[in-house]
């Protein structure tokens, strides 16, 4: 017999809603123990956060500067301007709307009340190194690879991206439920879940919002851009949005956003190069949705909302989106390193992100996807139906 298997989705609410019910009436040794465990596995996170910066940012560097040359260039750049706009736009609609949902009052007594329970215990676990010298290790890495040409070092640094990717899929995300049941556990025990659930729908509803408006303005612009109705090109697109809104998965999507691409008009050798590239480096719907959750929580929590700070967090981000391994929730798994380093985010406000991003999940790939079909319009254009050296197969390669 087939055996059932439960999503990550599905399995992140039953830990959010186990958590809460659970807070109202476990007794205090039994919520200590899964405060030490979340001890443990925040020092562990800890840990990988530098070695998934240096294993995912450093081939993503290096396979920019291969494949189809300009064409990839030209693509790359594009993906992660408008990652970075849909970042900086998050920011803009979030720091408006989210203030007047947000009781920032109860935020200082809130983060002391969470703090009474402790660890029985906790292990220390150094990491090898600090997020900025990992980001730095990575982008000197990354470009010398490119640069010089280096197969062996390359290879040694795509080996070791599969490690962590692996480490990621098989060690983190399974016990991702579990941590997030723990931290939800504790914020029920003392007393401050209702609120911080009641805020995420409120964000939830708002981000979906920005989404809907973050893909009308990429097809106005392709639109105006390829000369092409923006809105009959959205349209043809839907087939591709509803499918990675089930999958959760832009590769799993590929073959329909292919075909819709093609439906809009994109030759077959553009589109065949593009969508499988921007599958693994267009995430502005993920972006979107990083951005908006880190305003969001740190106004839950008294946190300083300071735009230049969010200004280099965001140019960050857009690295960062490039890099995201292609399993759940990895966009958010390798957008920690920068959450941690520059917004100075805890292991608390980390799990919450992690929740929060997960609960939208499909809705940001959906995002990404429809979006990958506006950059395929803008790159036809600008080559004007050329076919490119490389093939979409060394494409997916590179990527």
């Amino acid at each position: 017999m087939k055996r059932f298997k439960i999503g990550l989705l599905p399995r992140i609410i039953i830990a959010i809603v186990l958590g809460v019910l659970c807070g109202m009436f476990f007794p205090e040794w039994a919520v200590r123990c899964f405060v030490t465990f979340n001890s443990v596995f925040s020092h562990f996170l800890s840990f990988l956060i530098p070695l998934i910066i240096v294993g995912l940012v450093t081939s993503a560097i290096a396979d920019i500067g291969k494949g189809a040359g300009k064409l990839l260039l030209l693509t790359a750049l594009i993906a992660y301007g408008d990652t970075v706009f849909s970042g900086f736009t998050s920011y803009l609609v979030s720091t408006g709307i989210f203030p007047s949902l947000i009781d920032r009052s109860q935020a200082a007594q809130a983060i002391a009340t969470a703090e009474e329970l402790q660890p029985f215990f906790t292990i220390e676990i150094p990491p090898l190194l600090d997020v900025m010298s990992a980001l730095i290790s990575a982008f000197v890495m990354g470009l010398g690879i490119s640069f010089f040409e280096s197969p062996n070092l390359k290879k040694c640094f795509d080996e070791f991206r599969e490690i962590v990717a692996k480490t990621i899929e098989v060690a983190l995300i399974p016990l991702l439920p579990l941590y997030i049941f723990s931290i939800f556990l504790n914020m029920s025990y003392t007393g401050q879940a209702w609120r911080i659930i009641n805020v995420f729908i409120a964000i939830i509803g708002v981000i979906f919002v920005m989404h809907v408006l973050l893909l009308v303005l990429q097809y106005c612009i392709a639109g105006g851009i390829s000369k092409r109705n923006p809105f009959k090109a959205l349209y043809t697109m839907l087939p591709a949005y509803f499918t990675a809104l089930g999958t959760s998965s832009s590769a799993a999507t590929i073959p329909v956003t292919l075909k819709q691409v093609r439906a809009n008009g994109v030759s077959e050798g553009i589109s065949g190069f593009v969508v499988p590239l921007c599958a693994t480096i267009h995430l502005s719907g993920s972006a979107m949705k990083i951005t908006a959750c880190a305003v969001a929580l740190l106004l839950m929590q008294g946190g300083t909302i300071d735009f230049g700070q969010f200004a280099g967090f965001i140019l960050m981000l857009g690295v960062m989106m490039v890099a995201a391994p292609g399993v759940p929730g990895g966009a958010i798994m390798a957008a920690l390193g920068v959450l941690q380093s520059i917004l100075g985010f805890n292991a608390e406000q980390q799990a919450l992100m992690i929740a929060l991003y997960i609960t939208m999940d499909s809705f940001g790939t959906a995002c990404n996807v429809t979006g990958d079909g506006a950059i395929a319009l803008v790159v036809d254009r600008i080559y004007n139906g050329k076919q490119p050296t490389t093939g979409p197969d060394d494409v997916q390669a590179t990527a």
